[in-house]
């Protein structure tokens, strides 16, 4: 994954995509990890077995995983010249170990919150090009607009 260069708020325009970046593929390795650092220990995440017992294919990745890369994404943007002052996810289609995801954005508009810059953004996360496990949004404040 490569870094996203710092973004000022003069560079900022409504309806202009952002820069992407795109995660290595999801492991299992990566999945067991996740499940013992976040407490989740649902067996779907972890047990090909188990979640083909209840009709997947094989283990799917914690949605939260996902909402974490999303995260690293929108941090990414906001860099030293903002900060996140709000962030949520809505959850898509489900994540498997191979897929290779791809978080991006675009911003929506530009605007004031009491009185400091803010960017309002609209955010993916996607496996494939059009297929979505996650979309979102966030706000950035700007701390030093001028930059």
């Amino acid at each position: 994954m490569r870094a996203i260069t710092i973004i000022s708020f003069s560079e900022l325009q409504p309806n202009v995509a952002l820069p992407s970046f795109t995660k290595p593929a999801v492991t299992k390795m990566q999945l067991v990890q996740y499940a013992q650092a976040s407490g989740d220990l649902n067996p779907l995440h972890t047990d090909d077995d188990f979640a083909k017992s209840i009709g997947m294919d094989g283990v799917i990745a914690h949605g939260m995983l996902i909402m974490g890369f999303l995260g690293q994404y929108v941090q990414e943007i906001a860099g030293t010249e903002s900060l996140v002052h709000q962030f949520n996810m809505r959850f898509g289609a489900m994540t498997k170990p191979g897929d290779a995801i791809t978080c991006g954005g675009v911003v929506k508009q530009l605007t004031e919150i009491n009185g400091q810059p803010a960017a309002e953004l609209e955010l993916f996360a996607e496996k494939a090009p059009g297929e979505r496990v996650g979309t979102g949004s966030a706000v950035l404040l700007y701390t030093n607009p001028c930059n």
